[in-house]
C-alpha cells in the first residue's frame, strides 16, 4: 500500500519540476528522492514522470496521483487545525507572521512579554510582507496593517493606524501645508505600489515625481533616510515617531488611515495559546493606541 509520504514525494517532484527541487523541499538527499521515485513506480507498475529537457512532467497516472495528494494535504491540514483549536493549555509552539515595521517598531516589545507571561510558549516569527496563508497552518496568528481582512479568518480591529508627513528635525519649526509644501521638497518613495496603494495614490497628487530621490520595496530604511536628510517621506506615526532625528511635520491624514489587525483561523479561536496570544497583544496595543492613532 502508498503511504502518505509517497504522495508527498510525488507532489513535491511535480510542484518543482526537479529531484533537486522536492528533495530541498522535503529536506532530504537527491538520492533519496531519486530511490523514492523509483520504488513507488515500481509498486505501481507505471511511470509518474517523463524525463526531459524541462524537467519532470506528470503522465496521466502521476497527474490522478498529484490530484489526489493535494486532497489529502488539504484533509490533513484541516484536521491538524480543528484538533489544535481543542488544547486546553497554554503551551506550545505559536507561529506568529507579520511585517517587517510592525515587527521592529511595534510587536517586538508586545512578544518580549508575552515570553515573560507565557514561557511554556514558544514563539516562531515569519516576517512577511506577503499574506501568508493561515487556512494552510503557514502561520497560527497573523499581526497585519490592512484595510481589509479576509472574510475566512477569525479578526480583531487592535487600531487605527495614523499616517502623517515625517521629516529631518531641522524642519520641524517650519509650518509644513502638504497642499502647498509637497512640492518644493524631496521625498523617498515606495516601489511597492500593491501593499500601500493609499500612500502611492497620495504621493502622485501631492509631490513632484521629478523630485521623488528615492524608491524601496520595504519600509526598512526609510525613516533613517528621512532622518538624514535625504526627503520628505509617509510614514505610519507609530513608526515615525520612534525613529531619532526624525520629525512629524503635517497632522495625521485622515485618507490615508489604516488598521491594525490581529487574524486567525476560526479552527484556531479556542486554542489556549493563540487565545492567550490575541487577549494579551490586545491590551498591550491598547497601551500604545495613542501613538498608533497619531493622538497627543
Amino acid at each position: 500500500m502508498l503511504s502518505w509520504d509517497d504522495f508527498r514525494y510525488v507532489k513535491a517532484i511535480a510542484d518543482s519540476r526537479s529531484l533537486a527541487g522536492a528533495a530541498e523541499t522535503l529536506a532530504v538527499n537527491h538520492s533519496t528522492v531519486f530511490r523514492r521515485l523509483g520504488q513507488i513506480e515500481q509498486q505501481l507498475g507505471s511511470r509518474l514522470f517523463e524525463r526531459g529537457r524541462a524537467g519532470y512532467s506528470l503522465t496521466p497516472c502521476g497527474e490522478e496521483m498529484v490530484e489526489l495528494a493535494a486532497r489529502m494535504g488539504e484533509d490533513i491540514v484541516s484536521f491538524e487545525r480543528k484538533v489544535t483549536g481543542r488544547d486546553l493549555r497554554p503551551s506550545g509552539e505559536l507561529r506568529i507572521t507579520t511585517s517587517d515595521m510592525i515587527l521592529l517598531h511595534l510587536l517586538n516589545d508586545v512578544l518580549i512579554s508575552f515570553r515573560r507571561a507565557y514561557p511554556d510558549i514558544l514563539l516562531e516569527i515569519v516576517v512577511s510582507n506577503q499574506r501568508l496563508d493561515l487556512s494552510k497552518r503557514d502561520a497560527d496568528v497573523a499581526v497585519r496593517a490592512t484595510y481589509q481582512p479576509p472574510d475566512a479568518l477569525l479578526g480583531r480591529r487592535a487600531a487605527a493606524i495614523a499616517w502623517a508627513v515625517f521629516g529631518p528635525k531641522a524642519l520641524a519649526s517650519k509650518p509644513f501645508d502638504p497642499a502647498v509644501d509637497g512640492r518644493r521638497h524631496d521625498w523617498i518613495a515606495f516601489a511597492d505600489t500593491a501593499s500601500i496603494g493609499k500612500a502611492m495614490r497620495w504621493l502622485k497628487e501631492h509631490v513632484d515625481e521629478k523630485r521623488i530621490v528615492y524608491r524601496t520595496n520595504t519600509m526598512v530604511g526609510l525613516p533613517e533616510a528621512a532622518a538624514g536628510g535625504l526627503g520628505m517621506v509617509l510614514l505610519p506615526c507609530y513608526v515615525g515617531t520612534a525613529v531619532a532625528g526624525l520629525a512629524q511635520l503635517s497632522p495625521p491624514l485622515p485618507e490615508l488611515e489604516g488598521e491594525l489587525w490581529l487574524l486567525s483561523h476560526p479552527d484556531l479561536r479556542n486554542t489556549a495559546r493563540v487565545r492567550a496570544f490575541l487577549d494579551f497583544c490586545t491590551a498591550e496595543i491598547a497601551q500604545r493606541r495613542n501613538v498608533i492613532e497619531g493622538l497627543p
